[in-house]
Order: structure tokens, then sequence, then C-alpha cells
């Protein structure tokens, strides 16, 4: 669904990411470890079409088809949504009237009360919402939008534990299964404590250092490198 080809971004003179190669089959869950600064929130941004990265080399190619230099909007058109890490605050849009702009109303309350969000549908997206109820939101709106590719960013960073649970069966439940077409998503999730591997299962762990990919390869392994040896390649 997703192939990333040799991958180079800046924002102005300054390089951030550099020859990036990655491949997301359908069906699949990758998850995408590196530490603080390591480019992972700039590639999804790059993914998505977010300023101020500017594709300088590769391609990105999304059902086979180049799309960096699509727009912003045409990306979601095409079935690509972003769960941010730091969501803005939409003052005068609550959530139960964006659920219906997206011709999801009948969906809202199913899903919020998965993700323990039942009493926010008449409050303001994310005003007033502590880290956490910001995070379970995010995740719910990519439920809601139904996109074929998720793209999730640290979507358990700042969630108390209570709700991690929720946020993992949330994001298991939408990964793998069909959307409304019936075809089938993918996701992409960052992940800094690495706490949401406990719920989902991940078919694929990308470790990503100063703007590289070190290495692509089994989940659980990568993260039990991580704990030991740190952000590192583990050895062949």
């Amino acid at each position: 669904m997703l192939e990333i080809r040799d991958l180079s971004v800046a924002v102005g003179d300054k390089p951030i990411l550099s020859s990036i190669n990655l491949t997301l089959p359908e069906g699949q869950l990758h998850v995408l470890l590196g530490p603080n600064g390591s480019g992972k929130s700039s590639l999804l941004a790059t993914i998505m079409g977010l300023p101020p990265f500017e594709v300088v080399g590769g391609d990105i190619l999304f059902d086979g088809q180049p799309i960096q230099d699509l727009a912003l909007d045409e990306r979601a058109r095409l079935g690509i949504g972003l769960g941010y890490q730091r969501p803005p605050r939409l003052g005068g849009v609550s959530v139960r009237s964006f659920a219906e702009a997206l011709g999801a109303g009948e969906r809202l309350e199913r899903e919020a009360a998965a993700l323990d969000l039942g009493e926010f549908l008449h409050r303001d997206m994310n005003v007033g919402f502590s880290g956490g109820e910001s995070k379970r939101w995010e995740v719910l709106k990519l439920v809601l939008q139904d996109p074929r590719l998720l793209l999730f960013d640290e979507p358990e960073s700042g969630v108390d534990l209570e709700h991690v649970s929720a946020v993992g069966d949330a994001i298991a439940r939408v990964v793998r299964a069909p959307d409304k077409q019936g075809r089938i998503c993918s996701g992409l999730v960052i992940t800094h404590t690495g706490m949401i591997l406990k719920y989902v299962k991940a078919d694929c762990a990308h470790i990503m250092r100063d703007g590289r990919i070190l290495y692509s390869g089994d989940a659980e392994e990568a993260f039990e490198h991580i704990q030991t040896a740190g952000y590192t390649a583990p050895a062949a």
C-alpha cells in the first residue's frame, strides 16, 4: 500500500530525512521506533503532505501512485489519515458536529464509548482536554474518518495506564479491517515507549536515528534490543 523509495526531506536548507526506504503492505501494522529528534514525526508529516517539509529526493507511492507532489487534501481523499502528536484545539467545533460533517454521526456514540469519550460529544474538539484525552480523541477521529492508511504519532504518549489498552484495542480494531469500500486498512505507529506493543500485534518495526532508518524487522526483537542496547541496529 505504501512504498517509500530513497526519500530525502529538508526544511529550508536543513536536511531532515536521508535515503529513507520503507514498505508497508496492505493489511499490516508497522511501528516506528527512535529517540526524540530522530525524524519519526517528520516522516509521518511528509507522508501526509504537511508543511514545512519538502521532498528533495526519492518517491512516496500510495497504491503505486506517486503522491509527493499532491496537496494534503488530495492525499486525505485518497485515504490517508494522521493522528497528531500535539493535536490542535478547534474552538466552536464540537466533537458531534465534526463527526456529522464526516458522515459518521451514527457511529460516534459507539466508537466514543469504546474509548471512554462518551461524555465529550458536546465539547469543542480538544478544548480543555487533557493530554491523554486529546490522544484518545485523535484515535477516535481517525476511526471516524475511515482512512485506508492510518498514521499514528505516539498514540499512547500521555495516556494513563487505564486507557492505553483502549487506545491499543481501537488501533487493532481498525488496522487490518476493511474500510467502507471493503479495502483492507494498514497502519504505521510511532511509539516512543513501546507500551502500545502490549496491545497491538505489529508485523514489522523500523528503527530510526538521525533521519535514517537503521533497521527493519521483527517488532518484539527490535524493542527488546532497544531496551538493552539503545537505538542501534540489531546484529544480523
